[in-house]
């Protein structure tokens, strides 16, 4: 029979391998929040000049935007972010309502409109409040209708600019969060994990004890720093961004590895009836070998329906489908090879501190 728990100690390295980069990327700013957490304006366009990403960049700064930040995206694409944007126009005030006139004036003025009327042939046109700033010699997207920005608005005015510089542009997507809706976001999505981590070590304490419990919340901790560590990584190499899909990636994370978890702990106490008497290390390796066939082909399902979303699925939930692959492949690993393992150790602790214990008492009673 394969000896799983007595290699315990390469599974923790390896995790130590997983989780200390991670942590150091963190503690570096290697984690990039995406508009949904810090507030702004980020919008996609391409001009006819087709300007690079330090061109705009040196333009935006020079229209008054010091922090603003450019990056090219696919298809000759520039994806701009400064701090937040008006994209609504000002109010319009509310005309006072004019006194009701009599008949005769009535009755003259309608006859002096029907005149004009006639008189030009046909009523005069308005030029429509809600023109796009991109200019007039933009095409829409291929891939989605192009956004209209009414006119009067600040950022009307930095796109009428912008066009002046580099030709017309051609818009794909334009969005704006204030930095309000970002800071409660972030202290929604941190009361949502803490809350989530409480419930499960509640309910696992309740179920198995308290061991049981801590064993599986310090696995779990491992693949959220896994996942937030790898996040860290990628955004400070590559510039990944998180959004507010990653919360719930995180979220679901937990749920999964917890159900892994839950599985094996299960066995474990059943073996502990069934081979009473054998040392704990030796009935957790029974139920890691029993279960671990079912956790591995649950957990390749799944795999491959992220992957498939990953490669060929919307860019939109990419970040979403990568969080939860990795957390499905680390909630895997951690429950066999994290969680069970952090019991053994323990179980085998405790039973060296008695029996250090109980020879200290015996040699106390000899002596006397």
């Amino acid at each position: 029979m394969y000896d799983v728990v007595g290699k315990r100690n390469w599974y923790f390295a390896l995790s130590a391998l997983l989780t200390i980069p991670g942590l150091v990327f963190i503690l570096l700013g290697g984690l990039k929040p995406s508009i949904d957490f810090t507030g702004g304006t980020v919008w996609q366009a391409r001009y006819t000049s087709r300007p690079s990403a330090d061109v705009m960049k040196a333009a935006l700064v020079s229209l008054g935007h010091p922090d603003a930040q450019v990056r090219q995206v696919d298809n000759g694409y520039l994806e701009l972010r400064t701090e937040p944007i008006d994209l609504a126009p000002a109010p319009t005030p509310i005309p006072t309502p004019a006194p009701t006139p009599t008949p005769a004036a009535s009755s003259s003025g309608s006859a002096a409109a029907s005149a004009t009327v006639a008189a030009s042939g046909s009523p005069v046109a308005t030029p429509s409040a809600s023109a796009s700033a991109f200019g007039s010699g933009a095409a829409p997207s291929p891939s989605a209708s192009p956004p209209v920005v009414a006119k009067g608005t600040e950022f009307a005015a930095l796109q009428e600019k912008l066009v002046a510089r580099f030709g017309a542009g051609e818009p794909r997507s334009v969005t704006t969060v204030g930095p309000i809706i970002g800071l409660e976001l972030i202290r929604s999505s941190a009361i949502l994990i803490i809350i989530g981590e409480l419930f499960i070590l509640g309910y696992l304490w309740v179920r198995f004890g308290f061991r049981f419990g801590t064993a599986a919340i310090i696995a779990l901790l491992h693949d959220v720093i896994v996942v937030v560590g790898i996040f860290a990584i990628l955004g400070y190499f590559f510039g990944l961004e998180f959004d507010a899909l990653f919360v719930t990636a995180l979220l679901t994370i937990i749920g999964f590895s917890v159900h892994d978890t839950i599985v094996v702990f299960d066995r474990i106490r059943e073996n502990r009836v069934r081979h009473a008497g054998e040392p704990f290390g030796a009935i957790v390796n029974h139920s890691i070998l029993q279960t671990i066939g079912r956790s591995i082909n649950t957990s390749l399902t799944v795999v491959v329906t992220l992957t498939a979303l990953l490669l060929l699925g919307p860019a939109t939930i990419r970040t979403f489908a990568l969080a939860l692959l990795l957390g499905v492949v680390s909630g895997t690993y951690s429950s066999i090879f994290n969680a069970s393992q952090l019991l053994v150790l323990w179980y085998e602790w405790d039973a060296k501190r008695r029996a250090t214990r109980s020879a200290a008492r015996t040699v106390k009673a000899a002596g006397r």
